[in-house]
């Protein structure tokens, strides 16, 4: 089984949103439902002020807290791919239930009231089956966002590509989402922005 995740090259995300826009479109989400969010830091002083943007979704983990912790066996991972979905044929506890909300590190997935379920992103199985890229990726106008096996994406970006920064630490799960941080990314100083 291949392994897939996503790639974030920080150093060219311009923090515009379109990865953001096109997941919630693709997926029918309401307002405040994301499965993929952009955040803002800016880190550092004047003279030496820094910005950088995180694009952010599920990390398509190797032991995912979310299914581990899933009374009903709804999450799992697909034999072909390595990404972390839902098993069509097992209904979400819901409202009731929410733990592998709680037991993400990464703080995905996410309730969905109108739906009455939990829902996340599966990596848009239609897109893959098709041989196109998922949403996120192809709206990206920066060409900063990348999916593939991570293997591939290990060694083409090679050893810039990284699973922590000081204000993303590793959950501990295995996470396939590879960042190649800037400059900023890497300060233990941060503060967190909401534009």
């Amino acid at each position: 089984m291949k392994q897939y995740g996503f790639y974030l090259d920080v150093t060219r995300c311009a923090g515009c949103r379109a990865c953001q826009i096109a997941c919630k479109d693709t997926n029918r989400l309401n307002v405040g439902t994301f499965f993929r969010r952009v955040r803002s830091f800016e880190t550092g002083e004047f003279p030496h002020p820094g910005v950088w943007h995180l694009s952010e979704s599920c990390h398509h983990c190797d032991h995912p807290a979310c299914a581990a912790a899933c009374p009903v066996g709804r999450i799992v991972k697909d034999g072909e791919t390595g990404l972390v979905v839902f098993d069509a044929e097992v209904k979400c506890l819901g409202e009731h239930c929410q733990r592998c909300v709680r037991a993400c590190p990464y703080r995905h997935p996410v309730y969905i009231p109108a739906r009455g379920e939990v829902g996340k992103c599966g990596g848009c199985p239609d897109s893959l089956r098709e041989g196109r890229s998922p949403a996120c990726v192809e709206s990206c106008m920066m060409r900063a966002l990348k999916f593939g096996p991570v293997d591939e994406l290990r060694e083409k970006y090679g050893p810039d590509a990284v699973t922590a920064l000081p204000c993303f630490p590793d959950g501990g799960t295995g996470s396939n989402f590879l960042i190649r941080p800037n400059s900023a990314a890497r300060e233990s100083v941060f503060e967190e922005k909401h534009y």
